[in-house]
């Protein structure tokens, strides 16, 4: 399976001109997929932001011609599954045919007390995301449902209008081996592992992905596998993108978890190291308002076309 590489970014602190331009550079340097995430509180301190995740998914439809479109990951917690289904067709309307689903049991409980959501337990979050991906699963594919859940039911229900592809991806995300993992394995195209795992863990989680696969009557080769890096220039750079926290952790090569800070050779090589872990996606993660000068380096080494010039960050004025 060829290995897909792609951008996954935040919304704080840019407006949404800079956000586009942002997405179209990142289009123009090759890359394959872009993707944000689904938060209503941001992740970054003293941040503005983010914009909502299903307005945005569709905004970045409609202001790129070729790259995958995704949002990582939605949260079943707080999104009807349904309601979601017929978004996320429109979306692949919208895009031409090029939307991802990916979806997750909604781990930030800011995201939730904010707006005065109940915030379940873990069992009662995964047991929603459970019964949500098959009842998105089955108004994607099978264009029509009848189910009835602990958490949901749905009578005779079918989308308004129904997506373009004939199976849109559905991809899951997370690292729990006993419950989510094998969930990805029964129900999804794809995994989504986060921005935490050194290759040497991302490839224990495949394996776990691939075992309970075949346990599930699934051939683990047809299934996708993502891993989230971050490439950073110095830990100057390091300290104003991840924290204090991130500095101190910093190792002579770089620091464990996908975050690389070193030469290209090191850079390339670290890349090179989740792939033979088992990725067949790399997405360079981080915050549309740092700008495209990292994606710049990263597109360089791994040969990807590039069609205009650098978007730095000192281009980017306009705040939401």
């Amino acid at each position: 399976m060829a290995v897909l590489y792609g951008v996954h970014a935040g919304t704080e602190n840019i407006g949404a001109g800079d956000l586009i331009a942002f997405w179209r550079r990142v289009e123009a340097l090759g890359f394959e997929w872009i993707s944000c995430w689904d938060h209503f509180v941001g992740l970054m301190d003293n941040a503005r932001g983010p914009f909502e995740a299903v307005a945005t998914h569709a905004a970045l439809a409609c202001s790129t011609e070729r790259v995958r479109v995704g949002v990582l990951v939605y949260a079943m917690g707080y999104r009807h599954p349904a309601v979601l289904a017929s978004a996320v067709a429109t979306v692949d309307h919208l895009s031409g045919g090029r939307a991802e689903l990916g979806l997750g049991a909604g781990w930030d409980a800011g995201d939730y007390g904010s707006y005065g959501i109940e915030y379940p337990g873990p069992k009662e979050r995964l047991d929603k995301l459970q019964e949500g991906v098959r009842v998105l699963s089955a108004l994607l594919r099978d264009r029509g449902v009848s189910f009835t859940g602990e958490h949901y039911t749905l009578n005779d229900a079918e989308l308004p209008v129904p997506p373009v592809q004939a199976r849109l991806p559905i991809w899951i995300g997370g690292v729990g081996e006993k419950r989510l993992i094998p969930m990805a394995a029964r129900y999804a195209d794809g995994w989504d592992a986060p921005l935490t795992l050194s290759p040497e863990q991302f490839a224990h989680k495949v394996g776990v992905l691939r075992d309970a696969a075949e346990a599930a009557g699934r051939d683990p080769d047809a299934l996708r596998c993502s891993a989230h890096v971050a490439v950073v220039a110095d830990t100057t750079q390091l300290g104003e993108q991840f924290g204090d926290l991130a500095v101190a952790e910093a190792t002579q090569g770089g620091i464990e978890g996908g975050i690389f800070i070193g030469s290209d050779d090191y850079v390339l090589d670290t890349i090179k190291r989740y792939e033979a872990a088992g990725a067949t996606q790399i997405l360079f993660s981080g915050n549309a308002s740092w700008g495209t000068e990292n994606l710049e380096r990263a597109a360089q080494l791994l040969g990807l076309h590039s069609e205009t010039p650098n978007l730095g960050r000192s281009e980017q004025t306009h705040r939401p």
